[in-house]
């Protein structure tokens, strides 16, 4: 990490509102259900009933985690019609799905030889 990043980091770690919503986003993707839909936003926009037949849960529970995702800012919606439409609120949450599962792949996969080094952003 360089010293402009490392600086910026600590700028943000110093702000208690950056840090809760810091907080709020990871927590957003602690639920097993909620990353699957995540996953599959990340892929492409997708309605309500779209992504129950994904998740293999309760429209009531899609819907559930659909209004958990947008108010933490992760997860954005359109109308379509008489359909609700989400994907994905911006790059970032695809950064983080990506690393997240990156991170994970090296216990389980370890022969997939995945470079730590080639996930260094300079927009952190």
């Amino acid at each position: 990490m360089s010293e402009d990043d490392a600086k910026r980091l600590s700028r943000y770690a110093a702000n208690r509102d950056i840090v809760y919503a810091t907080t709020q986003i990871f927590a957003a993707l602690s639920d097993a259900t909620r990353f699957q839909i995540l996953s599959a936003l990340g892929v492409e926009e997708r309605s309500v009933s779209e992504l129950q037949e994904i998740c293999n849960v309760t429209q009531s529970a899609i819907s559930h985690q659909l209004r958990l995702l947008r108010d933490r800012g992760v997860v954005a919606a359109r109308r379509d019609g008489q359909r609700m439409m989400y994907s994905i609120a911006d790059s970032h949450v695809l950064t983080l799905l990506r690393v997240g599962l990156e991170h994970a792949a090296e216990e389980y996969l370890p022969d997939e030889k995945i470079s730590r080094r080639s996930h260094t952003h300079s927009s952190l």
